[in-house]
Parts: structure tokens; sequence; C-alpha cells
């Protein structure tokens, strides 16, 4: 028996209840929590703009120590820390035999599965998106977890699984920043310090951040932002005007909002590259007309996980911590309870903070 945070359904208050796990079985892994970030994909999950059965157990940005393994498992042994990997690829579909780990096909077939049970009632829970890390302890498929590199701190590993591999993908991957480039990242929450970080890692000449919040602004800086601009219908026009007048090479928007991605697009140079990595709702409609698609030239890109391949950026990113290059902590603006976390989605409704951790 531990404690989870339960979306009950769609629209509906988390709740903070215990839950009955089962012991970890052939491929499967049982692993206590050190911490899970709070993240804007689980606030798309009790909305609807993302779906997943319900009722579930939330969370897919954790890190924790292993403690019960199962039948065939042998990458990992009880007492490891791992890092939790919400989106594991199959290895057969289309998109992983192209490489495109990312986009699997079959990553989220697991938050179909019945997870774990409600202690009270016998209910059954789906484990969100796959992981279920909002909880003091979780059983996941073996597929899903992967030792945390040498020299990591285990609390500050869990940023690893989404906020950091999202934004460092975004530049490193998706928008392929090279020294010498300006960028603009929209939206300075948890993902958006992650690429405002990663933009100083390739080496960008300026990078300019852009939220609504202006208190945010000292997060930013403490990134690595070279400029600050309160969004407003003259960002576009502001952003322009720190860069001749030219537009930034690269403009990473983290928000999925329409008016934020279009805002993006308008501060991109002529055949500049604008990536989305926010997750906006099927409301958000973006439209563009056509000849402006054919005379600026640009590339307007969505990015799925940060096209990352956990296994292999991992290793990369422990090494940039290491070399202090990057600041994991500095992403969390708050230390929380499980409780805690309804009032952390408040908070990021809001626009106030970065990370919110909730540290077991």
């Amino acid at each position: 028996m531990v404690r989870a945070a339960v979306l009950p359904a769609v629209g509906a208050p988390l709740e903070i209840t215990e839950i009955d796990l089962p012991d970890p079985g052939p491929g499967r892994v049982r692993v206590r929590l050190a911490a899970a970030g709070v993240c804007h994909s689980d606030l798309s999950l009790t909305n609807g703009t993302m779906r997943v059965p319900v009722p579930a157990v939330l969370g897919h940005e954790g890190a924790g120590t292993v403690v019960a393994v199962g039948e065939g498992v042998t990458h990992v042994a009880p007492g490891a820390g791992v890092v939790l990997n919400w989106a594991p690829s199959c290895g057969s579909c289309h998109a992983c035999t192209r490489g495109e780990v990312w986009l699997c096909a079959n990553a989220l077939n697991g938050a179909a599965d019945v997870h774990a049970r409600r202690t009270s009632d016998g209910t059954e829970l789906h484990p969100g998106l796959n992981v279920a890390a909002f909880a003091e302890e979780t059983v996941v498929p073996a597929a899903c977890v992967l030792p945390v590199p040498d020299g990591v701190p285990l609390v500050d590993a869990a940023l690893l699984g989404c906020a950091v591999l999202t934004g460092y993908g975004a530049v490193h991957h998706s928008a392929r920043v090279l020294p010498g480039e300006t960028v603009a990242v929209f939206g300075v929450g948890g993902v958006g310090l992650a690429t405002i970080q990663s933009a100083r890692i390739a080496g960008a000449s300026k990078i300019v951040a852009v939220d609504v919040s202006p208190e945010k602004e000292e997060l930013a800086r403490a990134a690595g932002a070279t400029d600050y601009v309160v969004a407003s219908d003259t960002t576009a026009r502001e952003i322009r005007a720190l860069t001749g007048k030219q537009g930034v090479d690269v403009a990473v928007e983290c928000v999925g909002r329409a008016v934020a991605i279009r805002a993006a697009w308008d501060s991109t140079r002529r055949g500049g590259r604008t990536t989305v990595v926010g997750i906006g709702g099927k409301d958000q409609q973006v439209t563009f007309n056509a000849l402006e698609l054919f005379h600026w030239g640009r590339t307007l890109s969505g990015c799925v996980y940060g096209d990352s391949d956990p296994a292999k950026d991992l290793p990369v990113l422990a090494e940039h911590v290491r070399a202090g290059r990057l600041d994991l902590g500095s992403l969390v603006t708050e230390r929380i309870a499980l409780d805690g976390i309804p009032a952390a989605f408040e908070n990021m409704l809001a626009g106030k903070g970065g990370r919110a951790l909730v540290v077991f």
C-alpha cells in the first residue's frame, strides 16, 4: 500500500489516496520514487487536452531506486538508481525501424493496462503516461527504466525524464542550433528553462526568452538568456529589433498556444526554423497564408519528446551535468509533497514559477 495522486475522471479534482501495487511480474520493475516533476502534460491529462484511460495515477517525470525486479530483468537490479522513461520504444514499428524512436506508434500502449487498485474499494487504476510517477512507489515495464548516470543526484535526475530531454532535444535534435546562431524561447517553465540552458550549451550568440510573466526574467537570465521580452501583441517586432530587424535563426515554442506559435513564427528570420514543443488543444488553430509560406522560406516543425532517444541522450546530458554546463536544480522553483500537486497545477495555469518537484 502506497500513497498516490489519482485522476478519477477528466475534469475531476486530483485525489491523494492509497493504492495497492502488484508484485513485479516477468519483465517488470518496482521503483521507490525519490522525486517526480509536475509537468504541463500532467495538467493536459486532467483537462482532457491529452487523453488516456481513467481513473489513472498521473506523473511521468521521475527517478527513484529499484526495489524489486521480475523474471528476465537484467539491466537494473535492486538498489540501483533509475530514471523513468514514459515513452519506451517498441523497436519494431515503422518509426522505430527508421530510428525515430520518439515517434514510436506503441509507446503509450501501456497506459491502458491495469496498474494498481485503490485500497479503499478495489477500483482498477491505469498508469497515466505509462509510469505513474505521482506515487511513493510504482511498478513499470523494464523498458521504462534507465540507469541514472554517474554523477547525477537521484532527486535531480527526475528532471531528465521529460523537461530536460525535451528542451535539450528541441535545441540539438529538432532545431539543430549551431554555434553563433540566435534563438528565441517562448515560455519560461521547466521545459523552457531547459531549452534556454541547452541553447547556451549549443553556443547561441543571443537567447531571447519570452513569457507573459515579468517575474520570470531572473530565472531566464540565470539559465542563459541574454534578453527578456514580456509577451504582448508586439513580441515579434521586439525580437526582430533585438536582431538587427532580421529575426532569430531559431524560435522554440514551449507553450502550446496558437498566439505563441504564431509569434514564434513571426519572430524567425527568413529561412529560419520554428520548432513547436508545447502541446496545445484542438481548439488552438494557427493560420498562414500561402504567400507568406513561400516568401519567408521558414521551416515549421513539431517536436515530440525533444526528438530524443533517452538511452543515447541521458549519458550526454550527464556529461553536461558533471561538467557544470547543465544545472538541473536551477529548473526547480518549488519542492513539494504529493498533496501539493493541485496547487502546483494552479501555479502552472497562472504562469508562475519553473518546475515544481515532488520530493518523497
